[in-house]
């Protein structure tokens, strides 16, 4: 069985693909890993005995779940490097992040209710797990309206501390799913001593869902980032238009 730092290795290779790839490439690319992993879920995989077809949802919702706590480290080291270097750059990374794992997290918080209504009888349960995973939302949901308004360097700056600071949030999340005692099924795919509870083509199936999930996030990152720093050069040009007409 793998160990964990064999799907830890395959998550991190990403971000190189990411930089080496043009954009109609990365489309493609992108397009055809999520139409496999579509046929994947729901041709390939076995149906797990116990929950049946609604086990699918794992797939959906755990990939989720990796690519808005990347994307949430992500916004953690732009605020950090924004902070230290104060580049624009940097800052729209930090925005652009944000915005998409927002997004990200939205969607965990859709597809875990509809994965545990039929399993735990009811659509929403103050678990641990669960509620941190709302806080988490609501944290940047906050960062994203401290940047609702034109650019603002002070505003920039309170947004890259609460990025920073709604981080922390992550590993709490993740602790609280392998130590506390909640309704949260326990991970499956790395467990106790670095193997697995997947099947190999359950495993395969996750691993190529995973990769469409990040290459999407890559994508709509390169987008983001891109508007992000045509906006901020048009604010600049409008401050100086604005100067010449007052002067």
């Amino acid at each position: 069985m793998p160990k964990w730092w064999t799907i830890m290795l395959f998550v991190m290779a990403f971000p190189f693909i990411y930089l080496c790839m043009n954009r109609v490439f990365h489309v493609t690319v992108m397009c055809i890993t999520m139409n496999v992993a579509i046929m994947l879920v729901f041709i390939y995989a076995p149906t797990e005995k116990m929950q049946g077809i609604v086990q699918k949802i794992f797939y959906f919702h755990v990939s989720s779940a990796i690519t808005m706590f990347f994307a949430f480290f992500l916004v953690c080291v732009a605020s950090i490097m924004y902070l230290w270097k104060t580049s624009d750059w940097w800052d729209s990374i930090a925005l652009s992040a944000a915005e998409i794992g927002v997004v990200f997290c939205t969607l965990v918080l859709i597809t875990g209710p509809l994965w545990a209504r039929p399993i735990w009888g009811t659509w929403w349960s103050w678990d641990p797990t669960l509620t941190l995973t709302l806080v988490l939302w609501l944290i940047y949901v906050a960062y994203l309206m401290l940047r609702i308004e034109t650019y603002d360097p002070q505003r920039a700056r309170f947004a890259a501390i609460l990025g920073i600071i709604g981080f922390v949030d992550v590993p709490v999340i993740r602790w609280s799913v392998e130590k506390w005692r909640t309704l949260h099924p326990k991970p499956v795919l790395i467990q106790e001593g670095g193997t697995t509870g997947l099947t190999s083509a359950m495993l395969l199936t996750f691993l190529v869902c995973v990769g469409a999930f990040f290459l999407l996030f890559f994508y709509l990152l390169r987008e983001r980032i891109s508007v992000a720093q045509s906006r901020h050069a048009l604010e600049v040009l409008r401050h100086e238009i604005d100067e010449i007409c007052v002067g």
